[in-house]
This record gives C-alpha cells, structure tokens and sequence, in this order.
C-alpha cells in the first residue's frame, strides 16, 4: 500500500497586501507582502516597518498574518511578511537556518528603500520567525533598531540539547523538518511511532514524496550538532532592544529564558532587555480558557482569534511605539511584566522579582514504597532526612508512558489530566501537602536526583505538576534527559525551566518522574541502541535514591508576599 500524505501549497495573496519579490544578493527573489495604513500608496507617507520572515505560507490562515497587520497598519506601521527562502512563493534551495542572516539583512535593506518607508525597521514574530529575528541581528543592520522575537531561541540547537546535555529524541520536534523542510511546499502525513526501526516511516515518507528534508537527515538518526546561527552570534552583535514574549507552558521556554537570562547578563545588552510572560502555550492558547473548546479555537474560529489578537500584538506595539517611532517615553516601558497563572498580571524591574526566594523539597519515600502511586503518593519534604531510602520504578519500551497530550505546542488544547498516569508502575509520584495559602511560583525550577538503572543508557522525565482537590493533575513545567549508566554515580541536574504559577489554597505540588513520554518521545530501547534504528528492546529498572547521604531534592523560586 503506498505511503499517503497530502500535500499543501500556499494560500492566496490577502486582499489587502500588495505582494513584491525582493532579490537576495545570489539573486534569489523571496516573495513579500507589504501592508500599508489605509488609506496609503507606495508613493504617500513614509512609514517605520514592522518585518515578519517565517516558513509556514505568509498567506494561511495558521499564522493569520493579513488578521495582525491590521493591527499594526491601524497605529501607523507598515507591516512586511515574508516567505523565507525555499519556502511557499519565495525561490531558492530549501534548507532552514543558514541563509537568514544575509537574507534578513538583504530584506531589511530592500524596505529601506522603498518609497513608503523611513528607513526604520523593527522585526516581530514567533518560533522560526523569532529565529530569523536573531539572524537579522547578528548581521548589525543599521536600519534594525529593535526586535519582538516570540518562543523561540537564537540557537535551536539550544532547543535540542540544553547545557550540552544528552536529551531523549524529541520525535515531536524533530519531525516538524519532515513535515516542514522537504521542498517549498508543506507535507501532512501520519507515521506510527511504535514501529521499528523507528526512521523508516519517515524513509518511506520521503520515497513517496520525491524528495527528503536536508535537515532532518542532520538529527536523524545521529543528531549532527550543526550549529544554527554560523556567523557572527547575535548575542556578540551591536545590542538592539528585545522584547522577549514567553509562554509559561510553552514547550521551548527553557531555551528563551536562557537567552533572556544571558542578554540581562550582559553589558551593553542588559539595558534595552525586556520580558513579557503570559500564561500560554507556544500556540498562543491561553490557562483560562483551557481546555479549549470550539468558541474560543482561534485556530479555527475567526471570532475567537479576534478576541485573541490585541494580547498577541499589543506588548509589541507599545515596545515599537517607544523604539520604533520614537512617539512614547521608555519610562512608560516596565522591563518585566509577568502574568500569574491563575492570578493577575504584575510588573517588576527585573527576573525573578526582587524579593524572589528559593524554596527547597526534599524527596522523601522512606519504606521505597508509596512513590509508585497513585497520587499523592510519597512526600515532598520540607527538610531532608538522614535515612536512606531507594524507591524503584520501571520502563518497558514496549508498553511506554503515554504522552496524553498529542501535541505539547498545543498543551492547553487539550490540558490533560496527568492523574492517570501516576498510578502506573513505570512512574513515581512524590506530593507536598495540601496548601493553607497560596504558594506563587515565580522564578526558575530546578531538579537533583540520584537515579541508576539497569540499562546502559535511560532516560529521566520530570512533570512538575498541580494537584487539585479532586484529584486532577496538571502540568506546570517539564524537563527531561538521557543519563549513561556510567554517569549514574553523580547527582542528575534538570533544569525545568521559569514560571509564574499560583497553587492556590487546597491545591498540592506534585512531582512525576518516568522514563519515558509516548510519542512525544522515542522510547530509550533499553539496549543503548539509537532509538532511531534499534529492532528490539529490553525492559530495565530505574533506582531513585533519597535521602542519607543520597538527597534528591525539587528547588522552585517563590513570590514574595507582598508583591505591590
């Protein structure tokens, strides 16, 4: 039977753009729509430019570009959105990352020299088209006087190994270049991720397509290490102001805050950096609508993307009316503002708030028994014990922990319950008790255990996790790594990542460790074989050491009281 997929080509052309091509210096010409004031010619007023460079057809409906230019173009901004080179309208080899430093330069030059522009530009957008922000900036333009860059990291390589440490295969992230990158067009198809070995569906995909994607043969199935950014890092450029738009629950917010964490670090950076954190995910769904119903869909309901846009666009309005025109004083900018999940929005001069403390959890399983679940399971202590315990669990490759979730940069689509999944033998569950007030997490999270296993190699998934009153269980913050048996004696590190999370009174903070995370990851076979191309699998015992001379321990960073 062959392989099925479809095929998706770009949509038409929004009424309200007038679509160029700007040539590269290779002279390869990228298709671009500009977005004028109403009213406006290309001959008329001059304009400073807000520039969108992404992958993803500048005309679909999934990034519902013509909806936000309005925004833009209502407060006097031209708005240029471009097709990346290789992509949809625009010519040139498909490959992601290495042509958008001198393509984003070439870009922005061009808009400088229109009729309708002042020579001013700014750049905005999210993930890919937060990456082709970076490159741009790296190329120290002089007309790219500030940036919006949205979930994303000036290095995906940051992404795919964070601290340089082994990760599990990301089987959701990675196959976004099969899907993606094959040539201009985009390919929707299914594959099975039980199947073995696990590469050739994607080979078969590729056969079926008539071509492959570069880019994905570089993580798959030995991940190349290529470095995305080549030239000059953005980071050694001249600084232009950022404003960094994270999403607590989106699934690359370790990465972005690390990049924020360091430009605030940095002289000469530090002072035009700027955070704006909302309780979303990296589809821009929002904690107090999840899980999401049809009404508020803005994927697919106009009306509830309307509703949706102003938080979407208005951070980066405010930023560029200061930045940009020039028309608004830079007091009127807080460097942080921050959004409580499940309480309100804050302002503070810097991350994590001054007045910000870290609160240890010790934890503690001293029969080795009441980890297993189900919930609340063993205890998360507020001081360590001198007694030793190890609570074991287990992981068979071939009946692995599900996901529950099917798509993490949609998490509050669907906002699972994780509940079930704490009373299964291949995970551990560890609960702090029931809450008299409300504890407000703000700041970053971190993780030490001592785990071996009886394989050569394992992987370790964390899920830092609400536990409400009835029982329910739902992610706050994640991380995961692959640990080589040899590496076991020492204490494992995982770096959950920053939020803002209120648990409010009754509600306890929970912790679920397993080894494995079902599709979103390739289970680890247990053999020390690449998960890409094993054959078989064997079942292994993962040992978790507490206490005594052994502590594992769960670090957050709390709120202070009295944040006004």
């Amino acid at each position: 039977m062959p392989f099925a997929f479809e095929r998706v080509t770009a949509a038409p052309v929004a009424e309200h753009a007038r679509q160029y091509t700007a040539r590269m210096r290779d002279g390869v010409h990228l298709a671009t729509d500009v977005y004028l004031p109403a009213g406006e010619t290309d001959t008329d007023t001059a304009f400073p430019a807000v520039l969108v460079r992404l992958p993803y057809d500048k005309n679909s409906r999934y990034v519902y570009c013509d909806r936000f230019a309005r925004l833009f173009t209502d407060r006097g901004y031209a708005v240029v959105v471009q097709d990346v080179r290789g992509k949809f309208r625009s010519g040139g080899s498909t490959l992601p990352f290495l042509r958008e430093p001198q393509d984003g330069y070439d870009t922005i030059d061009w808009v400088v020299h229109q009729s309708w522009s002042d020579g001013r530009v700014g750049m905005f957008g999210d993930s890919y088209y937060g990456f082709t922000q970076w490159a741009a900036v790296a190329t120290q333009h002089p007309a790219l006087r500030a940036i919006v860059p949205r979930m994303t990291a000036a290095d995906f390589n940051t992404i795919w190994q964070p601290h340089g440490q082994r990760q599990p295969v990301w089987l959701e992230g990675i196959k976004y270049f099969a899907h993606h990158w094959v040539d201009h067009d985009l390919y929707e198809y299914d594959v099975d991720a039980s199947h073995r070995p696990a590469i050739e569906q994607f080979e078969q995909a590729f056969a079926a397509i008539g071509a492959r994607s570069l880019w994905f043969d570089l993580l798959a199935p030995r991940l190349a290490g290529l470095p995305t950014q080549t030239g000059l890092h953005p980071f050694d450029a001249r600084p232009v102001p950022v404003l960094h738009c994270v999403g607590w629950f989106d699934n690359i917010v370790g990465a972005h805050m690390r990049d924020y964490a360091e430009l605030a670090s940095r002289p000469g950076w530090d002072a035009v950096q700027y955070l704006w954190a909302g309780a979303v995910d990296h589809e821009n769904y929002h904690l107090a609508r999840a899980p999401i119903g049809e009404h508020d869909d803005h994927n697919t309901n106009d009306d509830a993307l309307a509703r949706m846009l102003p938080d979407y666009v208005n951070p980066a309005l405010d930023f560029f009316d200061v930045f940009l025109k020039g028309v608004r004083p830079v007091s009127t900018l807080p460097k942080v503002t921050w959004e409580l999940s499940h309480g309100d929005r804050r302002t503070s001069d810097i991350w994590p708030p001054r007045g910000s403390g870290a609160r240890t959890f010790w934890l503690t399983d001293p029969e080795g028994t009441a980890a297993a679940g189900p919930l609340p399971g063993a205890d998360l202590a507020d001081s360590p014990t001198e007694d030793e315990a190890t609570t074991r669990w287990t992981h068979d490759p071939d009946a692995p922990v599900p996901s529950l979730a099917g798509d993490s940069f949609a998490l509050l689509h669907s906002y699972p319950d994780l509940a079930p999944v704490a009373g299964r033998d291949d995970a551990l569950v560890f609960s702090g008790p029931a809450l008299t007030e409300a504890l407000d997490l703000a700041g970053p999270v971190g993780l030490d255990l001592h785990v071996t296993s009886t394989a050569p190699e394992f992987d370790i998934f964390a899920k830092l996790m609400d536990l409400a009153p009835d029982g329910r269980a739902h992610l706050i913050l994640r991380s995961q790594v692959t640990v080589l048996a040899d590496e076991a004696s020492s204490v494992t590190h995982l770096d959950l990542g920053h939020t803002g999370y209120r648990l409010r009174p009754g509600h306890q903070l929970a912790l679920l460790l397993t080894s494995s995370d079902f599709p979103l990851f390739l289970p680890a076979p247990g053999t020390g074989e690449n998960p890409w191309t094993a054959l078989t699998a064997k079942p292994s015992t993962q040992s978790l050491r507490t206490g005594g001379a052994h502590p594992s321990r769960l670090t957050i960073t709390v709120a202070p009281h009295d944040h006004h």
